[in-house]
């Protein structure tokens, strides 16, 4: 079975709304005298200052705005458990073969975050171990966690982030991701978007890699309408082994972004960004650098829908043997979420190149990726996912996959249910597919082998008590 075209912020319009009602209808505060209290000069010689950044961040910025503005946030701690138990029925990532076996996982979570009056910390710890019934395999380690550093000061705001995964297989889509329990969504995601890499699209074998990204990004505003930012970070991903026969490459990855945002009303925004990319390989010769020109386009309603279109041309840079090989491509990225009533959904589409996922020695990735989920009941809630990409290699190179390109899907989708407070329990079926063009054939295969599926039944439970106040 064949998977192919699977699926191809908030603005803070009541508080300025809140605010404008106040100033037309409350009478001004008065002093002892009579006289109307003296009040803060503006920052910009206006009445109104800009939009916080936490309610309305900038298209060109790293932060999304929250579809709840109104949870108010206050320092927790948030320990949690999940056991599950996977039929799967490729669990090596092979291609070509399918048979049915038993993963456990047993993982433990710890979720931190402590405010103070300018700065904001945030950690998203989880780890422990799975155990694969499958020959020489047996357990293997699985650890991810995220921190992010917020300084904020009147106009403006520095970020200091970083993801770090350590994993036996991809992290986009992984059977024990997405489609997992919810207390464990972070383990198997996209950090911060294809640009910045650190990701693997797919894999072939349970070889262990270690990917990470690092990234400072700052955002001022110039005027209450308008606001720059500029991130820069470095990536790399390193692997362990090559059970299935390849020899996987290693990269490393240098990217900064600089962008100009524009208020156009109180809830449109519109963005120029300057992208730049430098890929750097374990094989010789194979290093490349892009720059890319976006102009972006968002509208949000706070706490209900969030919308980001953007695109613009793609200039690369490659030398092979000395040449120079230059290319003009199209870079670009869309974004949908909303929150409805009971329900709410997430739509990305993002076009960028990457590292290749260890297969190639840089790709063009195209990848779309669709999320739901909706309460039933009380107790009952359901959840689905969708996500496709597809990867054209930019260089020939030593290592890696001998393929002109590769796709990578899922679907699936499951249900929760809750027992009590702390405890829920949860039920998911997801597919998955790699797919390589007719150039490839798998190293030692009696056949031509270029397609793996994957099906995987989980049954799980998970502990998710109240959060620790530490204020």
């Amino acid at each position: 079975m064949k998977l192919c075209h699977i699926c191809t912020l908030g603005l803070l319009v009541c508080a300025l709304s809140g605010a404008w009602a106040q100033d037309s209808s409350t009478p001004p505060a008065t002093g002892a005298e009579g006289s109307p209290a003296q009040q803060p000069t503006p920052a910009y010689g206006q009445e109104n200052a800009p939009p916080p950044v936490s309610e309305n961040p900038p298209l060109s910025g790293l932060d999304l705005p929250s579809l709840e503005p109104h949870t108010q946030p206050v320092s927790s701690l948030q320990p949690g458990a999940t056991l599950s138990e996977s039929a799967d029925s490729n669990a090596g990532n092979n291609l070509g073969t399918q048979s049915f076996t038993d993963i456990s996982r047993l993982l433990g979570s710890l979720a931190l975050k402590r405010l103070w009056s300018h700065y904001d910390l945030r950690l998203d710890y989880i780890g422990g171990v799975g155990y694969y019934d499958l020959a020489k395999q047996g357990f293997k380690n699985l650890q991810q966690m995220d921190i992010d550093q917020k300084i904020t000061w009147k106009r403006g705001e520095l970020s200091l982030r970083d993801s770090f995964s350590y994993l036996p297989e991809g992290n986009f889509g992984g059977a024990y991701g997405s489609l997992g329990s919810q207390g464990v969504q972070s383990l198997g995601t996209t950090a911060f978007g294809s640009f910045w890499t650190g990701s693997a699209f797919g894999s072939l074998g349970l070889a262990p890699r270690m990917l990470n990204v690092s990234l400072a990004d700052v955002s001022e505003s110039l005027t209450p309408k308008s606001t720059v930012t500029a991130a820069g970070g470095y990536a790399f991903t390193h692997f362990y082994g090559s059970e299935s026969g390849v020899s996987f490459i290693g990269s490393s990855q240098f990217s900064g972004q600089v962008g100009y945002n524009r208020l156009l009303s109180s809830k449109t925004q519109v963005a120029l960004v300057y992208g730049y990319q430098a890929f750097d390989f374990n094989v010789l010769g194979t290093a490349f650098h892009s720059n890319i020109i976006q102009l972006m386009y968002g509208h949000r309603i706070t706490g209900r829908m969030d919308f980001l279109i953007g695109a613009g041309p793609q200039f690369t840079n490659i030398s092979i043997d000395s040449i120079p090989d230059f290319r003009i491509g199209v870079a670009g990225r869309a974004r949908l979420r909303y929150k409805f009533t009971k329900a709410s959904m997430d739509l990305t589409y993002e076009r960028f190149e990457t590292s290749g996922s260890g297969f190639f020695a840089g790709a063009q990735t195209d990848l779309a990726r669709l999320s739901a989920d909706r309460p039933l009941s009380r107790v009952w809630s359901a959840f689905t996912d969708l996500g496709y990409s597809r990867h054209s290699r930019l260089q020939s190179a030593s290592a890696g996959v001998d393929a002109n390109s590769y796709k990578y899907g899922f679907a699936g989708g499951g249900l929760h249910r809750a027992f009590g407070r702390e405890f829920h329990g949860f039920a998911t079926y997801q597919f998955n597919e790699l797919y390589f063009d007719r150039s490839y054939c798998a190293a030692g295969a009696s056949a031509c082998s270029r397609i793996g599926n994957r099906q995987v039944i989980t049954l799980g439970l998970d502990w998710t008590p109240r959060p620790i106040r530490i204020d």
